[in-house]
């Protein structure tokens, strides 16, 4: 009689241990599922012999850890920008705009990554330069500055010859009569723009009013990008012309050029002007380029003075 209490105890005690060591397998189970996932799954087999030493796991049949698994996690995969970094990039800036309305609306609806530049004197600028802000385009004031010769870039032309105080009088009129604009650019301007002392006054009025100067390129001889640069004035430069030839062949050409420049530098601004030829081509590249990213010229201006600030630290 004895004998059967003790068996009858010891039977108790081993169910009673076999109950804690069940319970504590599934508590570790449940911790290390959800620390692990599914390599924990796949070891269940060793963990359960460890606890369950009686435990055989059966291939051919479910077993509860089949029931399960938690699921492999989604790769976060690279941030947006660095999806397609590897893309080249163009910057269009079309210029001349305000005179020609027709043709001014039909760069209005070109995509509105595309810059849009404004002549501060014709009578529909203001009205058209707000149309294009509100259909999200980069806004500029195509401000007329002194070429080589001359002849007149337009009216309130800046020039060399004048006081600097007349030259900034003449900006601030060209800026206000742009609503909604983020930069500037020159308009013509080989002459004032190879000067530096012309440039420092205007430099100096735009950083005030942290206001971009976008270089047009019209002398190999500019120097708006070191004076810009140190005044603190955000600052990039054109690399092609897309319609110095207006033709079918001259802007493809064009278009050809300014793609190999983006694929050898990384990044590449283009200017065309509002002809018809231009905003059909520019229009048709942007809608069939999947090989360039297309990006505003703010973006692209920033990515090429981080180039030539980490070229120049080398």
């Amino acid at each position: 009689m004895l004998r059967k209490q003790a068996i009858r105890r010891k039977r108790a005690r081993s169910r009673e241990a076999l109950r804690v060591a069940d319970g504590a397998f599934w508590l570790a189970f449940a911790f290390a599922v959800v620390l692990g996932g599914r390599p924990v799954a796949e070891g269940m087999p060793k963990l359960a012999a460890l606890f369950l030493p009686g435990f055989q796991a059966q291939a051919s049949v479910a077993s509860p850890l089949s029931l399960w698994v938690a699921p492999e996690p989604e790769p976060a995969g690279p941030p947006p920008q660095l999806r397609l970094s590897g893309k080249p990039l163009i910057a269009i800036v079309i210029d001349d705009l305000g005179g020609d309305a027709a043709h001014t609306r039909r760069a209005l609806a070109l995509p509105s990554e595309i810059a849009l530049a404004f002549l501060p004197w014709p009578e529909a600028t203001p009205a058209l330069a707000r149309d294009a802000a509100r259909k999200g385009h980069e806004v500029l004031v195509h401000v007329p500055m002194q070429a080589t010769g001359s002849a007149s870039a337009g009216p309130n032309m800046l020039s060399p010859d004048l006081a600097p105080d007349e030259n900034i009088r003449r900006l601030a009129w060209a800026l206000a009569r742009v609503p909604g604009f983020i930069g500037i650019n020159n308009h013509e301007g080989s002459r004032f723009t190879a000067g530096r002392a012309a440039l420092e006054p205007v430099m100096t009025y735009l950083a005030a009013r942290h206001v971009f100067f976008f270089d047009s390129r019209t002398t190999a001889g500019t120097q708006v990008l070191p004076a810009a640069r140190a005044h603190g004035v955000e600052t990039g430069a054109r690399d092609v012309f897309l319609d110095d030839e207006p033709t079918i062949d001259g802007v493809d050409a064009q278009l050809r050029a300014l793609e190999a420049k983006a694929r050898a530098q990384g990044v590449a601004i283009a200017i065309g002007h509002p002809h018809e030829i231009t905003l059909d081509a520019v229009a048709y590249w942007a809608a069939h380029q999947p090989g360039f990213r297309l990006v505003t010229l703010k973006e692209a201006m920033r990515r090429k003075t981080e180039m030539s600030l980490t070229l120049a630290d080398r």
